[in-house]
């Protein structure tokens, strides 16, 4: 963004990096653009660490979420998702809750959050962009939170998709796993405003400007009216949400789902569907 260069780098991990720009605008930037982003044990331990330093800085006034490459979060990576699968449901608890934690930390965040998406945000790309105040995305970008359709469920990122788009546009969407266009997700109010790849900088620019109008002490202020208006998850729900995707990354169907998945063929339980959208296509 012309206006808004980059002052200095706060922080340079080995998945993001954190910087901070003009006028009290923070950037984490998701930087696994070869893995299109996607989430391992090091990502969430890192944006946690960012997302807890960012939030103590007073000065900090807009936080902005981003990703490297073509794609903002391509959801779990292959390697992060095969150690989860060997895992015992205690192992896969803990790691979802941690998580859950950090998806928490995030919607509980104290300025407003402007994620800015591209390619798509699949799964935890997903959480991210809905635990966001604004979301921008680029035209064709896909949204899904893909789980069921590998025999597991979309667990500590549930609550905060209903949150954002209420339980008639998310229960279509975490039931099938269905793919949302930018467009669709506009209308049902995942995202904000949809743009051209061309014209993301100049309007993030515009949105970042009119979040800058609000008077500082007055946008955390409204942010605590907006928590307490529409509560954020409380510990008996996180921790009903870790425990659900523990128990079903590590059942049957949850692991015979992420073999199939790693196979690039369909699982089981959906080899008659798959044959039937392959006779409706021919």
């Amino acid at each position: 963004m012309r206006d808004f260069p980059v002052e200095r780098v706060i922080t340079e991990a080995t998945t993001l990096r954190v910087e901070s720009l003009s006028m009290g605008v923070k950037r984490i930037v998701l930087s696994r653009p070869d893995v299109r982003n996607a989430f391992d044990e090091a990502m969430i331990s890192e944006l946690r660490a960012a997302l807890d330093h960012l939030a103590e800085q007073q000065q900090t006034r807009v936080l902005l979420l981003e990703g490297d490459g073509k794609v903002f979060s391509a959801g779990a990576d292959l390697g992060y998702m095969k150690r989860l699968s060997a895992s015992t449901v205690a192992e896969s608890a803990e790691d979802a809750t941690t998580l859950a934690r950090l998806f928490y930390v995030l919607a509980d965040f104290p300025t407003p959050i402007i994620a800015v998406i591209q390619g798509a945000a699949i799964g935890g790309g997903l959480g991210l962009c809905v635990c966001a105040d604004y979301a921008l995305a680029d035209e064709g970008t896909v949204f899904a939170t893909s789980e069921v359709l590998l025999g597991i469920v979309p667990g500590v990122i549930s609550p905060y998709i209903i949150r954002k788009i209420g339980l008639a546009n998310a229960a279509p969407m975490m039931l099938t796993g269905r793919r949302v266009l930018a467009s669709e997700a506009k209308e049902i109010g995942l995202v904000q405003q949809v743009t051209l790849p061309s014209k993301r900088a100049a309007t993030l620019q515009d949105v970042v400007l009119d979040f800058l109008a609000a008077g500082p002490e007055a946008a955390r202020r409204t942010k605590a009216l907006i928590k307490r208006a529409l509560p954020l998850p409380g510990p008996e729900l996180l921790e009903f949400t870790a425990h659900q995707i523990a128990e079903a990354r590590c059942s049957r169907e949850g692991r015979m789902g992420l073999e199939a998945f790693f196979a690039k063929a369909p699982p089981a339980w959906a080899a008659r569907v798959a044959l039937l959208r392959k006779k409706q296509v021919t």
